[in-house]
């Protein structure tokens, strides 16, 4: 500091340390950068008035001439006018030639940077919130250099964009930091088009003398290289700032080793990038001191001599930066209304939408009115008209332009004057402007014109009408998101009952609707509005409801499929039937394919609701205390919250660094935990999805976490592979108790309805029950003595108790272990019951009814089974999950529960529906006779009994003999009279079903894969061992030894005219052989999988085959050559080929034009093109054959949960 500025602030020092307030002066300063905030607070301690003075002093002393500016600047600020001119002959000279001058504490230096990087001035009314912008200085001064990226995020308004601008405005930083300088990018909500636009604009602004390049980049991945070589080569050790990104895709286009500051209201969206990465979170709320400096700066006052009713303004707005901005726009323009205004905000009373609310209501109710009564008359009937938009709701200013008929132009100058009295808001980013207002105005709207609301939305429909037909609507007009979102919100409100159930019920809006935004919006609706129709179209709505929610698992992931085709598998009396196949039949006149599923009244669908909320196994899934929402976590490291009743997705958290193993709501449902492989413990606010604790004292995987019952006394529980249970008290940052006693990986724990107990279940084949209160053990069950027979040692037998659940009044607890259940009695420890629910599967979860005897039990078999637990007896098998079953859980009361898989969906059942119903299971090895218009199916049961079903009479014959081992293939002879079965025993039986005559067929060396009849009573079989055999079936001798692979023989086929047959292998190759000769006609190689099936055309010119990659081979039988390929339609990660994998079997059309495949479900495609005409899919999946009618018009199949499928083509 001068020594001229120096003595003067020492003469002067007393007179300042007696009158000066230090703390609006500190403000001043640390905004202006020559005090920084550890200063302030050391100031700040002193405790008195006159030390902080002397402390400040002292401080301003030991800097430069900036400081001493600084302070003169503060003081004539906050109206010390008198110090400042006893400083005024002190002032140093400042030459601006090392780029710092005195305005505002910024410098030239700085302010040339900022503008030719285009970061936006400071606001009109700008109020400093100095802790904010250094935390953000802070975390940019950690990049040191490097790549990295530091995130601003809060909601809609909350300053963050003024923030990020802010934290640059510092000389030291961009000299220190970012000397190659600062480049500002607004990028807003994007398409593809409007983010190439963006990098274009920026790639040009970087190469200003386009010495690199004298076009602009075409797509994104090329702007993505230009800008990684211009801020590598031209501008090194710049920071790049992305104003409002919202999605995380974003993102990856400027992922290229920059430094980057970015705002969003999304703290997840760095998640898809690398690098470093800090946060900064803003909050949205004003204190008492901002919001009176908000005011001062509004009328220009200082704020020591802002009026009494400052303050009280400033209480009765509860600080909301909206309600004091809304205040202060009306005081600049009358200075005088301080008195009235505030009575105005105290008298005036509305009526409440919501009382509870974390906005101040009356005060904004009050500042509202007021401000709508000053807009101009000609303007204020159209605001009037926005009431009818929902909170949180962005409209497209095309949306206004269509209700008000009018040009964009008109309608953007009309609501510019509402933003700019701050009764709308504007997003300025993408292609057009999107208005919205905040929740309080929509209150204060929808209470203001409740009358004319019925009139106000009747008006929007007639006008969309007027102007869009609903099968016009594209994905790229701008507007069209919207309609498809609220236009049935619309004419609910308008009362146009007629047009809802029009637009509701139909397909294509179904269709279109769920292409764009998914199934779980549509799902809402029709609970939403259902209680407002009559109770014909009330049915009408359970039935597209019900479609919606046991298909919307089909509905999201690409390729979308046939909408109408899945209408046509819905019960015939249901409305969603009758119009796919009016549509059907329209369709089929103009060369389409359709299939009716002719047996399907006797199949049950027992789910209520089929969701798929995540990206792989769905490892837990609990429902909320109040049954209204369902918490889910899995393998792909998220935590999903949906609504039960409709699977609307209500948060989507990424929870943990490795996969999340379960998940807990609390009794009063405000927080949800969750734990993981990653050894943490996290607990979430169910509502915001934030943050609140993480625990991380267990030093192995967690594998459980249960909270107490009862809301007094909140506690977790967590149980780890590192043998300990845990207790945690919320309120504190540790653990409360540790329990040791396990000496293998707890799995999991429950407490006793009462919260006196917890149970734990271990791998070392104890349950054990400790003490809440002292957590010291209260006693162990040893489960594993169950399992142990005489011969075997007990050290070599290895029991995993999976998992408990108590009974609802405590007496009672449930626990399984391999394949069993055991009920024991709490207090005595004895042993009530011991069901076994099957050899071949392990019990996976279990959970008693909290209402009843019933348990519902998930085994590892992809099937969950309700057991009354009384009786002993199996009550239901619930099918329907196409990979292992890993959680299940009862809804609070009982009526219904819920079911996550592998298979990455969560399935809800009704309790009552599921016990009414159980129906036959066939196995999947069938075989049909087509007679006239009877079907004959002859199939094996659940209980390896065969059975022959005359589908149209009903009657069924079960044999007398069962095969030693799994029977793999059964078979009628033409006549229908002899039937043929093999199994994995490796014979063939030959058996008469009427006059119970049997031959036995003994040579292959291992399991029999499968046969088929020949004329003059032969038989063609392959086998495991490489060879195909011919077998006369009457004397069971073999005629024919083939040694066709090195590897298993998959399958074969015959052709028509008898002469030759085909073989497929493990090798990825197939064969053509003559029935004459010893070695192959021709070798057929291309397949990169397993070949899996064949088939022949009917004139025996074309073959087809089919291998695991779901790929489809057409060949010319007389040369060997390739001829066609139908090819998986490559899609996204995650999501099944064409087949869902495999192809099983395959079947030509009479004429060879048209070709059948089973796999993961049905596909039809044409011959000559290669591209699939139709796509049936089935409940279950794996299906592993197909019998077609001679004429290609019915086709019979069974799925993987025991289905039967006879299907006809519709015409």
């Amino acid at each position: 500091m001068d020594a001229k500025a120096r003595n003067c602030l020492l003469q002067h020092r007393e007179a300042l340390e007696k009158d000066i307030k230090t703390s609006y002066i500190m403000d001043h300063m640390v905004s202006a950068g020559v005090l920084t905030v550890s200063e302030e607070e050391k100031v700040k301690n002193e405790p008195t008035q006159q030390q902080r003075a002397a402390m400040l002093i002292k401080m301003i002393l030991k800097k430069d001439n900036y400081s001493y500016i600084s302070f003169y600047n503060a003081l004539l600020h906050e109206g010390y006018k008198d110090l400042a001119s006893l400083l005024h002959d002190g002032i140093p000279v400042v030459s601006s030639s090392n780029g710092k001058d005195s305005f505002g504490g910024i410098t030239s230096y700085v302010r040339t940077v900022l503008c030719e990087g285009g970061v936006p001035q400071r606001p009109v009314v700008f109020v400093t919130r100095k802790k904010l912008v250094s935390a953000i200085q802070q975390k940019l001064f950690k990049l040191n250099g490097e790549p990295g990226w530091v995130t601003v995020y809060g909601m809609a308004g909350c300053g963050k964009s003024v923030l990020a601008a802010e934290a640059v405005r510092d000389h030291g930083l961009l000299e220190g930091c970012f000397p190659g300088g600062v480049h500002w990018v607004s990028v807003g909500k994007q398409d593809k088009s409007g983010l190439l636009m963006k990098l274009q604009n920026l790639c040009t602004r970087l190469d200003d003398d386009e010495s690199f390049s004298q076009r602009l980049p075409f797509n994104i991945e090329e702007a993505k290289d230009r800008l990684r070589i211009l801020m590598l080569r031209k501008h090194p050790r710049s920071l790049l700032i992305l104003d409002d990104v919202w999605d995380p895709w974003v993102l990856k286009a400027f992922d290229n080793q920059c430094q980057i500051l970015l705002t969003t209201r999304d703290k997840s969206v760095t998640d898809s990038v690398m690098g470093p990465k800090y946060v900064v979170p803003v909050e949205s709320g004003l204190g008492k001191e901002k919001g009176l400096e908000i005011l001062s700066l509004f009328v220009n006052m200082k704020k020591a001599d802002l009026p009494e009713q400052a303050h009280s303004i400033i209480k009765e707005c509860k600080g909301s930066p909206l309600v004091v901005s809304l205040i202060g726009a009306l005081l600049r323009d009358f200075p005088n209304r301080w008195e009235y205004y505030l009575k105005q905000l105290q008298n005036k009373q509305f009526k409440r939408i919501r009382k509870s609310s974390s906005y101040d209501y009356e005060a904004l109710d009050e500042a509202m009115s007021i401000s709508v009564e000053m807009l101009k008359e000609d303007i204020k009937d159209y605001y009037t008209d926005l009431s009818i938009f929902q909170k949180d709701v962005k409209v497209p200013t095309k949306v206004l332009c269509i209700l008000w008929d009018m040009e964009t132009e008109e309608v953007e100058d009309i609501l510019q004057e509402f933003v700019n009295k701050s009764l709308l808001f504007c997003d300025r980013n993408g292609k057009s402007f999107r208005y919205y207002l905040h929740d309080l105005q929509v209150d204060f709207l929808t209470e203001k014109n409740r009358s004319q609301l019925q009139d106000l939305h009747k008006k929007i429909i007639t006008q969309f009408q007027r102007h869009h037909q609903l099968n016009t609507l594209s994905p790229d007009q701008e507007d069209c998101m919207y309609w498809y979102s609220f236009l049935a919100y619309h004419m609910a409100s308008a009362k146009m009952h007629k047009e809802l159930c029009t637009l509701m019920f139909s397909l294509d809006w179904i269709k279109a609707k769920t292409e764009l935004i998914g199934p779980a919006h549509l799902i809402h609706e029709f609970v939403e509005y259902r209680h407002i129709l009559d109770e014909k179209d009330c049915a009408v709505c359970e039935n597209f409801q019900e479609f919606l929610s046991l298909n919307g698992h089909l509905l999201g992931p690409q390729p979308f499929p046939n909408i109408v085709q899945l209408g046509l598998c819905e019960p015939e009396t249901s409305e969603v039937y009758q119009q796919a196949k009016l549509q059907a039949k329209q369709e089929v006149d103009n060369g389409m394919l359709y299939l009716e599923w002719i047996n399907k009244k006797n199949i049950k669908n027992l789910s209520r609701l089929v969701v798929r909320p995540h990206t792989d196994a769905v490892y837990h899934a609990c429902f909320s205390e109040n049954g209204q929402r369902i918490a889910s976590c899995g393998a792909d490291k998220t935590l999903q919250v949906f609504k039960a009743e409709t699977g609307e997705k209500l948060l989507e958290i990424k929870a943990h660094e490795d996969e999340v193993l379960c998940c807990a709501f609390s009794t009063d449902d405000r927080f949800i935990a969750t734990c993981s492989v990653d050894k943490k413990v996290k607990i979430w606010n169910s509502v915001t999805g934030k943050l609140v604790h993480t625990y991380d004292e267990h030093s192995e995987q967690v594998n459980c976490c249960h909270f107490t019952n009862n809301t007094h006394q909140l506690l977790l529980a967590t149980g780890s592979s590192d043998c300990f249970l845990k207790f945690w008290d919320l309120n504190q940052k540790s653990c409360r108790n540790t329990m040791f006693g396990h000496i293998n990986s707890v799995n999991h724990c429950r407490f006793s309805p009462d919260d006196k107990l917890l149970a734990s279940c271990s791998a070392d084949g104890t349950l054990k029950f400790w003490d809440v209160k002292s957590a010291n053990e209260r006693k162990s069950i040893n489960v594993k003595q169950f399992f142990l027979s005489s011969e075997e040692p007990q050290e070599d037998v290895e029991v995993i108790v999976k998992c408990c659940s108590w009974s609802s009044d405590g007496s009672r607890i449930m626990v399984a272990a391999k394949n069993k259940i055991f009920l024991f009695d709490i207090h005595t420890s004895g042993l009530l019951a011991e069901i076994q629910t099957g050899h071949h599967s392990t019990i996976r979860y279990c959970d008693f009814s909290p209402h009843n005897n019933l348990a519902v039990v998930a085994l590892s078999q992809y099937c969950v089974e309700l057991w009354n637990m009384d009786s002993r007896l199996k009550v239901a098998d619930c099918r329907g999950h196409l990979s292992w079953v890993h959680c299940v859980m009862f809804s609070p009361d009982g009526s219904s529960f819920l079911t996550s898989s592998d298979d990455q969906t969560i399935r809800l059942w009704e309790t009552k529906k599921v016990c009414e119903n159980s129906a036959i299971v066939l196995k999947q090895e069938i075989d049909v006779a087509f007679q006239e218009n009877e079907v004959v199916v002859l199939g094996v049961d659940n209980i390896r009994r065969l059975q022959v079903l005359e589908l149209l009479n009903n009657r069924i014959f079960p044999s007398r003999t069962g095969h030693k081992n799994t029977v793999r293939h059964i078979q009628f002879t033409a006549d229908g009279k002899t039937l043929i079965s093999s199994s994995d025993d490796s014979t063939i039986q030959v058996w008469n079903w009427q006059s119970e005559q049997y031959v036995f067929l003994q040579a292959h060396q291992e399991t029999v894969k499968d046969f088929r009849v020949l004329k003059d009573s032969r038989l063609l079989s392959w086998s495991l061992d490489g060879t195909v055999k011919v077998w006369n079936i009457i004397t069971g001798r073999i005629e024919k030894d083939f040694v066709c692979h090195q590897d298993t023989v998959l399958s074969c086929d015959v052709s028509p005219d008898a002469t030759k047959f085909s073989s497929t292998s493990a090798d990825k190759t197939a064969k053509i052989w003559s029935f004459e000769l010893l070695s192959p006609l021709h070798e057929l190689k291309g397949h990169k999988g397993c070949v899996r099936c064949c088939v022949f055309s009917v004139d025996s010119i074309l073959l087809a085959t089919g291998d695991d990659n779901g790929e489809i081979r057409i060949w010319n039988v007389s040369d060997g050559e390739l001829l066609h390929l139908c090819a998986p339609i490559s899609i996204e990660e995650g999501a099944a080929a064409t087949h869902g994998g495999w192809v099983t079997d395959l079947c030509f059309s009479p004429d060879s034009k048209m070709l059948v495949s089973a796999g993961g479900y049905l596909k039809w495609w044409n011959v000559v093109t290669g591209e699939s005409s139709q796509t049936f899919y089935t409940n279950g999946t794996h299906l592993k054959k197909i019998h077609v009618s001679p004429d290609f018009k019915t086709y019979v199949t069974v799925d993987n949960l025991g289905i039967l499928y006879i299907l006809r083509v519709l015409e």
